[in-house]
């Protein structure tokens, strides 16, 4: 990507885009298009066409989703379909429209098999049923995935569907009703230690394991990604026969007792933990294969100790704030 190139962020305020934000800038990319939810709702498709028809981005970031925790996936399906939906066919549709020449969809990993087999590779996709509790969601960016390749197959597009692990870092949405494991157990271990609390509930039984990754590391893959040869981007969007998707993540994971005990250090709490097995526990594991992402050269920065400091630093500063 030239410097002064045009980069459209889509949801440049939330977790993921805001450090595809910090990232570009650190890249020393100066033409970035930004606009807030209440400047463009990326849902309403007159809209949409009219930006992309006045900037005519050269490169797209779509980072832009409704998405949140198992209780809000769980509890408001309609809208996590409706919404996500809407806001990729809009954007995939007017960036092939209007001639951007790469971009990137951000989705999620949930979109794989509830039981699949583990790491789990690209091409588990569409092989067994999903987890029931965020099946809507996923079923959304499953078929943004299709929606790329579609694109690409029938009109030579350049458009790449990108699958990270658990997002936590700066910007991390901590609402304990709709946000995600690691922010919840984040901020409710802070709270227990701020008011002396001998335990701390968590949801399920803590077996399950799960892989996170740090936003910035999610953002410097993506940009990497976007910023490969022609060759290399070309192999990765051009197959008829293999879909254009990558899995972004560390290749690590812990049960959620272990991320749980990492927390406990970090925030520094003392108390214990009581497990709620009346609670869901979601997918038993979700590791992803990152070997293809590792054959582009890229490898992340942050452990998952070093990661959680920085997390917390920036929760600490939001309670400041």
């Amino acid at each position: 990507m030239e410097k002064s190139a045009r980069i459209y962020v889509a949801g440049h305020r939330g977790l993921a885009g805001s450090a595809l934000m910090r990232r570009l800038r650190r890249g020393g990319y100066t033409n970035l298009l930004t606009r807030t939810h209440a400047e463009l709702d990326l849902t309403d498709a007159a809209a949409t066409q009219a930006f992309f028809a006045a900037e005519r981005p050269d490169y797209v970031l779509l980072a832009a989703a409704k998405v949140g925790g198992i209780l809000a996936n769980d509890s408001y399906p309609a809208d996590f379909i409706r919404e996500n939906l809407a806001i990729q066919t809009n954007v995939i549709h007017q960036a092939w429209v209007n001639g951007a020449r790469r971009l990137l969809f951000l989705g999620s990993s949930c979109i794989y098999p509830r039981d699949c087999p583990q790491p789990i590779r690209e091409d588990y996709l569409l092989t067994g049923p999903l987890e029931p509790t965020n099946r809507a969601y996923a079923l959304a960016k499953i078929a943004g995935v299709e929606m790329c390749w579609s694109y690409n197959r029938q009109y030579g597009a350049r458009f790449l569907a990108a699958m990270p692990t658990n997002l936590y870092g700066p910007g991390d949405n901590y609402d304990l009703k709709n946000s995600h494991v690691l922010p919840a157990l984040m901020r409710k271990m802070h709270e227990a230690k701020a008011a002396g609390s001998s335990e701390v509930e968590i949801w399920g039984s803590g077996k399950p394991l799960r892989e996170f990754l740090h936003s910035d590391d999610m953002a410097d893959a993506c940009v990497h990604l976007l910023e490969l040869p022609e060759a290399q981007f070309a192999a990765l969007t051009q197959s008829q026969t293999v879909a254009p998707l990558i899995n972004v993540g560390t290749g690590i994971d812990q049960t959620i007792l272990e991320l749980a005990g990492l927390i406990r250090e970090t925030v520094g709490y003392a108390g214990k933990f009581v497990f709620d097995a009346s609670k869901p526990d979601g997918t038993p594991r979700k590791l992803l294969d990152v070997s293809r992402l590792r054959a582009t050269g890229w490898r992340p920065r942050f452990t998952l100790q070093t990661g959680l400091a920085d997390a917390y630093r920036d929760f600490l500063e939001k309670q400041a704030g």
